[in-house]
């Protein structure tokens, strides 16, 4: 369950409502500011996170995403236009993704711990496509957010992304 620095759910996306929720979390043995700098570069995740195709910003600039940024991306084959509406540097991001069928809140929280990072990432969804896919597959969201936190811990290992990556696919 969610610990003390919990997501602040908009009241149209809370948990108790929505009918897809999926909540995951890591320990990372990286600097917080690491984890931030390849969770917000966005135009990057399809070079580490292989569910994760297109992204391109529509309004703001790259590469780093930022508050109320909007950009457009492709995750579990569906092309969504997503705005950063929380943003707080270093702790915390939150965007919604829209598409036909699909309306949902993502957010990630990060908290400094004594070997590196606790991060926390959760999601729910609204719409025919995002139950369809709940019942069809119901853990493939918790897999591959699992997956993205994992590969998010491989990346934050490195050190910080490159300086001026500006696109991935």
């Amino acid at each position: 369950m969610e610990n003390g620095r919990a997501v602040r759910w908009p009241a149209r996306y809370a948990p108790a409502i929505s009918p897809v929720y999926v909540f995951n979390e890591l320990d990372v043995a990286a600097r917080a500011d690491v984890v931030w700098a390849w969770l917000i570069r966005a135009v990057l995740w399809p070079t580490w996170y292989a569910n994760s195709a297109h992204v391109r910003f529509v309004l703001g600039s790259p590469p780093d995403l930022a508050l109320g940024v909007r950009f457009r991306w492709k995750t579990f084959g569906v092309s969504l236009e997503s705005c950063v509406l929380e943003f707080v540097p270093g702790e915390r991001i939150a965007w919604d993704a829209r598409a036909r069928g699909v309306d949902a809140y993502h957010a990630w929280v990060l908290s400094s711990t004594a070997e590196g990072t606790h991060v926390i990432t959760a999601e729910t969804q609204h719409g025919w496509l995002a139950r369809l896919g709940q019942t069809v597959m119901p853990h493939r969201m918790h897999k591959f957010h699992q997956l993205w936190l994992e590969q998010l811990r491989d990346r934050a290992a490195s050190g910080f992304p490159p300086a001026g990556a500006r696109s991935a696919s």
